[in-house]
């Protein structure tokens, strides 16, 4: 049986997807689970994607084989921008199908694959595709990471209307408590995006994400699996 893919991305761009990424890919590990994280497309590096390597140092793993064989992060590009124009700067342009044909191999070999997106929701993988349309096709479970970073609010909306909007399956919001705010913030933000992940998904839970993570991980995840 195929592993199972749950998509994460953000409300924006540094709302933690990489922190919460390897954090959950650790808890499954601990939990017994073969698990491998992926990147969609990585920019600003070159070599090795840095979001692969953040994992691997927060799941205290090595890197694996399908890291050195491409099949975690199908794409890097050197320029720090939006991975259509990244790869146009190289004179790409990227396949959807050779990230699908990645994330089908990694479900052979592993029970959950962490399919890590890029930016937000709408970013252009190419002139015509976004994050979004990538995971409309491969209908994949979405966790959708937010904060009370100013900005927010509009984003985390805006995101679950785009998500509504497409058919995605949202399981759970992850409130990012970095970067840390005013305390009158953090709570009537948590209570409001709170009131409307559930008026939009009933069914999906919000998720803290504490700042200090140095103890276990188990209550952050233990709701979810």
């Amino acid at each position: 049986m195929a592993g199972r893919v749950w998509a994460i991305t953000a409300v924006d761009t540094g709302c933690g997807k990489t922190i919460v990424t390897g954090s959950l890919a650790r808890y499954l590990l601990d939990k017994g689970f073969s698990v491998i994280t992926q990147k969609l497309v990585q920019t600003g590096c070159s070599g090795l994607s840095e979001d692969i390597l953040e994992h691997r140092r927060i799941m205290n793993l090595p890197l694996q084989q399908a890291d050195h064989d491409g099949l975690t992060c199908p794409y890097v590009f050197a320029f720090p921008a939006s991975p259509h124009l990244s790869a146009g700067l190289e004179h790409q342009q990227i396949d959807p199908e050779r990230i699908f044909q990645s994330t089908r191999c990694l479900q052979e070999q592993y029970d959950v694959v962490l399919l890590e997106g890029v930016g937000g929701l709408m970013v252009p993988l190419t002139p015509s595709y976004t994050v979004r349309d990538h995971l409309v096709i491969g209908r994949y479970p979405l966790l959708l990471v937010s904060s009370a970073r100013l900005g927010s609010i509009n984003h985390t909306l805006l995101s679950l209307e785009a998500c509504l909007d497409a058919g995605l399956e949202v399981a759970a919001l992850v409130y990012n408590h970095h970067p840390q705010v005013a305390s009158e913030i953090f709570s009537s933000t948590r209570a409001y995006l709170s009131q409307e992940l559930h008026r939009s998904y009933p069914g999906a839970i919000l998720i803290d994400f504490p700042e200090d993570r140095t103890a276990s991980s188990t209550n952050i995840w233990q709701s979810l699996f």
